[in-house]
């Protein structure tokens, strides 16, 4: 598997996890129904500075901002605006951290307020089925088996479906590397995990069996084509010989 890395690569992107870890705690603490995207987006921002990070996502192929802020039907790189964040929105929250050269990425999706019933189990699954892969993850195991636990979690266990369009990546002084990493069986399935191989693992589920997804207007945001609610869950994992090591655990 490409993407190795040494050592002492390793240990700075641990503490690159360690701030975006951070970062992304004191966003679950603050965020609060009325507030808008943008004073969202300035927060996080803030706290990257304050844990001695720089915001990866900032310039990234012409991206304004520290994060991606997705609402509901909002898939992904859901760009920072005057939108507001209400009661009973679930909320998809992408950052990455750049620190010493060395990049970090991670998401998560938090409910705000009181939300459905619904929607409670769609973050589930999708962090459950990021944390299923997670515990399969060691030296000499195919990319495949990975890819397969997350598409059997997701899609034998109810109405789901997974984003095809959007993958998991290599991680290291580019925020994204090789190998691609699609969440479900395919692409580079026969790509065997080595140990300090660094990557991204980042399910993206859709309530509903159409996984497909519409890029708005604006050429970032993405949203489910059938206007259902989507979730989406990433971390940013080092192979160790005793498994996986988390960088970016909060």
């Amino acid at each position: 598997m490409t993407n190795i890395k040494t050592k002492d690569e390793i240990k700075i992107m641990v503490k690159a996890g360690e701030i975006l870890a951070n970062v992304l705690k004191d966003t679950q603490d603050y965020i609060f129904p009325l507030i808008t995207k943008n004073q969202l987006d300035c927060f996080i921002e803030e706290r990257i500075h304050f844990y001695g990070g720089k915001p990866a996502f900032k310039n990234f192929h012409g991206y304004k901002y520290a994060s991606c802020i997705s609402i509901n039907e909002e898939v992904v790189h859901g760009i920072p605006d005057d939108t507001i964040i209400k009661n009973g929105d679930i909320v998809g929250i992408d950052v990455g951290v750049k620190y010493n050269g060395y990049n970090s990425d991670a998401a998560i999706t938090v409910g705000i307020g009181k939300i459905s019933d619904q929607a409670k189990d769609l973050i589930n699954i999708t962090k459950s089925a990021l944390d299923v892969a997670i515990l399969h993850i060691k030296p000499g195991v195919k990319l495949g088996v990975i890819q397969k636990k997350i598409q059997e979690h997701v899609e034998n266990v109810g109405d789901y479906s997974l984003v095809r369009d959007f993958s998991g990546h290599g991680i290291g002084k580019n925020l994204q590397e090789e190998p691609i990493i699609p969440n479900y069986f395919g692409k580079n399935s026969h790509l065997i995990l080595k140990e300090n191989a660094v990557f991204c693992i980042e399910p993206m589920v859709i309530i509903g069996k159409n996984y497909s997804v519409i890029t708005k207007n604006d050429s970032w945001t993405v949203i489910s084509a059938s206007k259902n609610l989507a979730a989406h869950f990433e971390h940013t994992i080092a192979v160790t010989q005793n498994g996986a090591r988390v960088l970016t655990k909060i």
